[in-house]
């Protein structure tokens, strides 16, 4: 009896596809130092639509940071460093930096 062939499995959703892992992503932005919120609003006003899923991926490593962390790299006061150092959340970063 001959193999079944596999069946795929359906992907999962693209950051555009869902609009509830769009409002996730833009919940778990929110900061408890108002520059950091200040600068995510700005960030997500302008380029939401443009988040691809490894853009998210790396915004999501830069979320995972302490408030206080993160706004040094906002502001150009430290650059990231270890596995934070990767082409992905560099782009981000240059992003958020942008608005």
């Amino acid at each position: 009896m001959p193999a079944e062939p596999l069946k795929e499995s359906p992907q999962a959703a693209s950051h555009q596809d869902d609009p509830a892992r769009r409002a996730r992503l833009r919940w778990r932005a929110r900061r408890g130092l108002l520059e950091n919120d200040l600068i995510m609003e700005r960030f997500f006003a302008r380029y939401e639509n443009e988040l691809s899923d490894a853009d998210v991926g790396a915004m999501t490593e830069l979320l995972d940071l302490g408030d206080n962390d993160l706004m040094d790299l906002l502001l150009a006061r430290s650059e990231p460093q270890g596995p934070l150092a990767t082409p992905a959340v560099q782009r981000v970063l240059d992003l958020l930096r942008s608005v």
